[in-house]
C-alpha cells in the first residue's frame, strides 16, 4: 500500500509565481499550543477521528498517520514545519488513547527489535517450511528421482577430475585473489 504525497515537487517554486502555494507564507499559526487545538478540535469530530482509525486498522503504523496530518497541516499553510515536531507526540498519544479505547490493536510505528526477531523468525520458517514442501513434492515424483540420481553420478565424477587437473594457484605481491 503505498500514500500519495500531492506537495510540492523539487525545483516547483522556481517555475510558479512566489507565495503562490500556502506554504510559502507565513503560517496561519505559529503558537504551538494554538496549532495543538487546532488539531485537536479537528480530531473530535467523530468522522475525522473514525478515518485516522480506519488508516490504523488498515495497517498504517502511528507515527506514519500522524506525519500524515502534520504534513498536510504544513501544506495548507496552517503551521511550520517546526511546530509539527512539538506537537507529534501530543497528537501521537491522542490517537492511541481513542484507539486504545475502543480495543483496536495497531502498530505503533516504533522499531521493537524483539517484534523485528520474531517476523524475520516467522519468515525463515515460511521459507523454510515451503522448501521442504517442494522438496518434498520433488522426491514422491518417481520420473523426477530417476532424472536426479542420473544427473547427480556424472557431475560427481566431473567435480573430481576438475579438482585434480587445477594448476597450483599463484602466489606472490602481485598475484589475483
Amino acid at each position: 500500500m503505498s500514500l500519495v504525497f500531492n506537495g510540492p515537487i523539487p525545483g516547483q517554486s522556481l517555475t510558479t509565481e512566489p507565495k503562490n502555494a500556502a506554504y510559502e507564507r507565513a503560517p496561519e499559526v505559529t503558537d504551538p499550543i494554538k496549532a495543538l487545538d487546532v488539531h485537536l478540535n479537528n480530531l473530535t469530530k467523530p468522522e475525522a477521528m473514525e478515518d485516522a482509525l480506519y488508516f490504523l486498522e488498515l495497517g498504517i503504523d502511528l507515527v506514519t498517520l500522524v506525519e500524515g496530518i502534520l504534513r498536510s497541516a504544513v501544506i495548507e499553510g496552517i503551521h511550520s514545519i517546526d511546530v509539527s515536531l512539538i506537537i507529534a507526540p501530543v497528537i501521537h498519544e491522542h490517537i492511541k488513547a481513542a484507539a486504545t479505547k475502543v480495543g483496536m490493536e495497531f502498530d505503533e510505528g516504533f522499531d521493537n527489535p524483539d517484534r523485528d526477531v520474531a517476523i524475520q523468525y516467522e519468515r525463515d520458517t515460511m521459507r523454510a517450511k515451503k522448501m521442504l514442501r517442494k522438496l518434498k513434492d520433488e522426491e514422491s515424483d518417481p520420473e523426477l528421482e530417476e532424472i536426479n540420481v542420473m544427473e547427480e553420478e556424472p557431475m560427481e565424477e566431473e567435480a573430481e577430475i576438475e579438482l585434480t587437473d587445477m594448476p597450483p594457484a599463484p602466489m606472490g605481491l602481485m598475484a589475483r585473489v
